[in-house]
């Protein structure tokens, strides 16, 4: 049985690719800070007969990827998904963006996922089939007003995943970039209250597109998708 590691589970888009990925029969380490939450969601992965291994963390700490990967690792015996998906935002203009603020959001954004994938690759190597998952945002490629530190964070994540995906091509790890636009979440009705809700993407499409690049077989490689809404409007 394969195992998984998926940050921001415990909602959103992270909840339902963990759900997704147990459907799938991927054993599942789930990383959040709401532990309630996390508790709720292993009780639905364990009805699809896989293990489930809760980790309430903040991924702002320091310590946090060393922490869940060795717990992983610890508990399975292996990891063959990574999927980086915890994200935290603040919509603010640059001139109201203080330090404190910058830091909190690039901890979660950029810092984590890069130390985690530093953690996973050592034991990601010895998978038949290792992959690694960032969920990017359209602001990682566009700017939108009062989103600089959010859009930087996104930004320095493209960057990362694309010298990942290299550094990694000959150890066979596969490294895929998301990008989608405004997704029917929770963060992004709080950044945005005047939004449209029925207009964003649906959490479950992210998902059905992580089945899609875990299940697929082919020789191919793709690096980065990029998802919006039909009309082609998109939301940061």
């Amino acid at each position: 049985m394969k195992t998984a590691v998926v940050t921001g589970a415990s909602k959103g888009i992270g909840r339902v690719i963990a759900l997704k990925l147990a459907s799938l029969s991927f054993s599942l380490a789930i990383v959040g800070r709401n532990e309630k939450q996390l508790s709720t969601l292993k009780t639905e992965i364990e009805k699809c007969g896989v293990s489930c291994l809760v980790l309430a963390i903040d991924l702002s700490d320091e310590k946090a990827p060393d922490h869940i990967i060795k717990e992983t690792i610890s508990n399975f015996g292996q990891l063959d998904l990574l999927i980086n998906n915890a994200g935290t935002a603040q919509s603010a203009d640059i001139l109201e963006t203080d330090a404190t603020t910058w830091n909190a959001i690039f901890n979660v954004n950029a810092r984590a996922p890069f130390f985690l994938c530093k953690a996973a690759i050592p034991h990601l190597k010895k998978s038949e089939n290792p992959i690694i998952i960032n969920i990017g945002s359209v602001v990682g490629f566009k700017g939108y007003e009062g989103q600089a530190a959010y859009s930087s964070s996104k930004h320095a994540l493209a960057g990362f995943t694309k010298v990942l995906a290299k550094e990694v091509q000959d150890d066979g790890i596969q490294v895929h970039l998301i990008s989608p636009g405004g997704v029917n979440t929770e963060m992004i009705r709080e950044m945005r209250p005047d939004i449209n809700t029925g207009e964003l993407i649906q959490p479950e499409e992210i998902a059905e597109l992580i089945e899609f690049l875990i299940t697929r077989k082919g020789r191919g490689t793709i690096d980065h998708f990029y998802l919006r809404r039909k009309s082609g409007r998109a939301f940061g």
